[in-house]
């Protein structure tokens, strides 16, 4: 199976732009900073979607019905990437606050909650680096 990470690595990308503009925003000027904003949070949800498609993807290589793993729940995703040694159990709890962040960002659309959001997007980039790594590398291996 020949996969490749790049939309992750590219939703990450553009992630992590649109914090750093965020961050260059002139006080006051409100409209930008919900721009930047706004685009910090779907950019977030976007790589977390895709995170899930593509552990699905990696998860088959294991083995199992492939019916199974796409009736997999996210957090089950994770729980089974750790089992197969993707990811570790610290990373598997941040990701799991990640996933409860990004279920809580769909359904609250109030400036509060996504300047809550901000706050976790850093170590999020990381990890989303990170897991980006591991399934390239698994995915090259299968190639």
């Amino acid at each position: 199976m020949s996969l490749n990470v790049e939309h992750l690595r590219r939703t990450a990308d553009t992630l992590e732009q649109a914090v750093a503009k965020l961050g260059e925003v002139a006080p006051g000027d409100e409209v930008m900073y919900d721009l930047f904003r706004n685009a910090a949070v779907k950019s977030f949800e976007l790589s977390l979607e895709t995170t899930g498609k593509l552990l699905r993807k990696a998860l088959k290589l294991y083995g199992g019905s492939p019916r199974e793993v796409d009736r997999l729940v996210f957090k089950d995703l994770f729980r089974h990437a750790s089992k197969h040694g993707l990811l570790d159990e610290a990373a598997v709890e941040r990701w799991f606050g990640y996933r409860a962040n990004r279920n809580t960002t769909a359904h609250d659309y109030g400036a509060g909650f996504a300047n809550e959001t901000l706050k976790i997007l850093p170590a999020y980039l990381q990890d989303v680096r990170a897991l980006a790594a591991t399934l390239q590398g698994l995915f090259d291996a299968q190639a």
